[in-house]
């Protein structure tokens, strides 16, 4: 069985940094992609960045391109997400994810995952 544990979200100034991790046990390995979402109060949980099984594609949402950074880490069985040049906007709970299922169009939507994390809180104050 699948277990995702987040952490690493704090309250920071924008314009700062923050480190994500996600450590994944159980059917990690066969993963056919893995991602990262958030979701701030009163909001629609929203997709921030999805990497597939090849540890090469990637692909981030437009409003955390270029700032955010997502990677696995196979040596440590974990997903980070850098998270640069935050802004207040940023504010949310992020949670990691997984789909094992390998079809196509599913890996960026928050119905698609299969396996979820509880997720940590990020708060960037202004």
């Amino acid at each position: 069985q699948a277990q995702l544990v987040e952490s690493g979200g704090g309250s920071v100034q924008a314009g700062g940094s923050l480190s994500l991790s996600c450590a994944a046990s159980g059917y990690i390995h066969s993963a056919y992609c893995m991602a990262w979402f958030r979701q701030a109060p009163g909001k629609e949980r929203e997709w921030v960045a999805t990497i597939y099984s090849d540890g090469v594609t990637k692909y981030y949402a437009d409003s955390v391109k270029g700032r955010f950074t997502i990677a696995q880490d196979n040596a440590k069985n974990t997903l980070d997400l850098r998270l640069n040049s935050l802004k207040p906007e940023d504010t949310a709970m992020y949670y990691c994810a997984v789909r094992r299922s390998r079809s196509p169009g599913y890996c960026r939507l928050s119905a698609g995952m299969e396996y979820w994390g509880k997720g940590t809180q990020v708060t960037i104050s202004s």
